[in-house]
């Protein structure tokens, strides 16, 4: 039998000019269940609950021991330095920092010290200028745990969407578009949503990638070309694929009580649609990976970070779908 996941989840604190130490320590601040380590550096958070004027308990933690779960501690694995601590302030120099968290807090849960991570926001454009290529924590994600695949979804309660392709100029977008990244996407979603999320039989509503779904080739080919001939293919296997849907009606009742996630092309296609819904209470999940984690649906908000003003409704759902999924994994080990 399969060793059951840890109940401890490691959550990173993000970009540190941004809201994510401040929501860190907010969290701090509830009773919670769920065994929580932050991953950053402890003196970062030192400083962020001085300036929030939290009267927080910020206690060192190492692999192996026991995590204080009551409401004003804060247990954090200190695995960097971050050179500049001053919210609102980008420097490219703590993107090296920053990297590292993610690193380790994979590395933790692919060792089984965690049952799942977290992730606070960070910022990509200065990841970037600190001399790192970094897309995204998608795409970062997916080259540490070293899978071909993997698939960004947001859910809200009511609401599961996922994306064909992520960050790409739009321009870039048609060209991904192809039978073999579809045939990936759509086994991943249907493999998760079935194991991680326990839906015998999950029903997928496929987007087009044009207007109107193509209007039968007459704006564009995408659909008649790859989407229709892969969606096929894949029904054959028994996945249950009902689509491609024109987009601008998919997202209405009729189409979303038939179906358990709905797959779009692209980030701005469906992701608009989740967050007028669920902002605040939408969390980002990536699928295809070997282990489970999930995000807040906003971004570091530099503006607000050391005010007190950041709302944590985001990272605290996050908390408790990690939490879930990593419920529903050890069941799936002690059966």
């Amino acid at each position: 039998m399969a060793k059951a996941p840890s109940s401890i989840l490691a959550l990173t604190a993000g970009e540190p000019a941004g809201i994510g130490p401040d929501l860190c320590l907010q969290l701090a601040l509830e009773d919670r269940a769920t065994e929580l380590v932050v991953v950053a550096d402890i003196d970062l958070l030192f400083a962020r609950a001085q300036q929030l004027q939290l009267g927080i308990t910020v206690e060192a933690w190492q692999p192996g021991k026991p995590v204080r779960c009551e409401a004003g501690m804060l247990s954090v694995w200190s695995v960097a330095e971050a050179p500049e601590r001053r919210a609102g302030f980008l420097d490219p120099a703590n993107a090296g920092y920053v990297l590292e968290t993610l690193a380790a807090a994979v590395r933790g849960c692919l060792r089984g010290d965690f049952g799942a991570m977290v992730t606070a926001p960070v910022h990509k454009g200065v990841i970037n200028d600190g001399g790192f290529a970094f897309s995204g924590h998608t795409e970062f994600l997916q080259e540490q745990c070293e899978v071909e695949r993997v698939v960004m979804m947001l859910a809200t309660p009511e609401l599961r969407v996922a994306l064909a392709t992520t960050h790409l100029p739009l321009r870039d977008v048609a060209d991904a578009i192809t039978a073999e990244r579809l045939t990936q996407v759509i086994r991943i979603l249907h493999e998760d949503l079935n194991s991680r999320f326990g839906l015998a039989a999950p029903r997928i509503l496929v987007a087009g990638l044009n207007p109107h779904a193509g209007e039968g080739g007459h704006l564009g080919r995408e659909e008649i070309d790859v989407i229709e001939p892969t969606l096929a293919s894949l029904r054959q296997e028994g996945i249950n694929l009902i689509g491609p849907l024109p987009a601008d009606t998919l997202f209405t009742p009729r189409w979303l009580e038939q179906g358990d996630a709905v797959l779009a092309m692209y980030h701005d296609q469906g992701l608009p649609v989740l967050k007028s819904q669920g902002f605040g209470e939408a969390v980002n999940i990536t699928l295809g990976l070997p282990i489970i984690r999930t995000s807040v649906d906003h971004g570091t908000a530099l503006d607000l970070a050391g005010t007190g003003k950041a709302e944590v409704s985001s990272l605290r759902a996050a908390v408790a779908m990690a939490a879930q999924l990593v419920q529903t994994a050890q069941k799936e080990t002690s059966q």
